[in-house]
């Protein structure tokens, strides 16, 4: 596994265990029933054993998945609960869960077009005009993304700084959607997990891409709450939580696309974690 992938791996587990915050939402949790955990090969995909108990996913579906990669990530995850599970940390798991109940029952061509819909509100093409220095520090940042964006892709992306809607051709969407569709279902499910946490698709596309970084990518959808934060001060402890966890659900996304587009030729059974 490459440098970028080991370090994206290990901002997943980089979270602090306790969350300080007692106006954060909180979720239900459960005591760690099981000791250790495996995965196991099954007429070619890959299912996670808690003990001997096979993982199932919310909706009661036996948990399996084609990348021995994508099930030691997971097998990670589990692993790596202490005395409560604490879902909500536990990234990767949910993206596999929600590929595999698909509670909405979406298509591929219904994910790829919410995603390129999305670039109407994109974060990055919306650039303020009442704050000149706020203003240079988007051009500088931004930019160069948005320029490597439109070169990547092939398409013409033009930011606004008014409050109306950047002008995105229907070709360019038309480009993009073609791209995105060479991924498998799997892989567009967390391109939408991205898109939702930076609230940009020139961002989530440009981290996917190698780009940037995850850490580059969250701070720059964070750019005006950063530059606030810059002139007023910030409170350490929420400010440093809320980039975290970020940065946790973007390198998840890093690592799930990736394993969900590479095929793995390394075959073994119960693996012990």
């Amino acid at each position: 596994m490459s440098n970028i992938f080991l370090k994206t791996f290990f901002l997943l587990n980089k979270l602090p265990k306790n969350n300080p915050n007692p106006f954060t939402r909180t979720y239900a949790v459960r005591k760690r029933f099981y000791k250790s955990t495996s995965i196991l090969k099954s007429e070619g995909n890959y299912e996670i054993s808690l003990d001997q108990r096979k993982l199932k996913t919310p909706k009661g579906n036996l948990f399996k998945v084609e990348s021995e990669p994508l099930a030691l990530a997971v097998a990670t995850e589990w692993n790596s609960q202490k005395d409560k599970i604490l879902q909500s940390k536990m990234h990767i798991t949910t993206l596999c869960n929600t590929v595999l109940d698909n509670p909405n029952n979406l298509t591929k061509y219904d994910v790829v077009d919410y995603i390129t819909n999305y670039l109407d509100t994109d974060t990055v093409l919306f650039q303020a005009n009442e704050d000149a220095e706020l203003l240079k520090v988007q051009e500088t940042e931004w930019d160069p993304v948005i320029e490597w964006f439109n070169n990547k892709f092939d398409v013409n992306l033009k930011k606004s700084t008014q409050m109306d809607i950047p002008p995105v051709s229907e070709q360019d969407k038309a480009k993009l959607s073609k791209h995105l569709m060479s991924y498998n279902f799997a892989a567009i499910n967390g391109f939408v997990y991205g898109v939702d946490t930076l609230k940009s698709v020139v961002l989530t596309l440009a981290c996917t891409e190698r780009f940037i970084t995850p850490e580059k990518a969250v701070l720059l959808s964070r750019l005006e709450e950063e530059y606030q934060t810059s002139h007023w001060g910030r409170v350490e402890w929420a400010h440093d939580l809320s980039q975290q966890d970020l940065q946790a659900r973007l390198s998840a996304v890093v690592l799930f696309i990736y394993f969900n587009s590479q095929s793995s030729k390394v075959q073994s059974k119960n693996v012990p974690m």
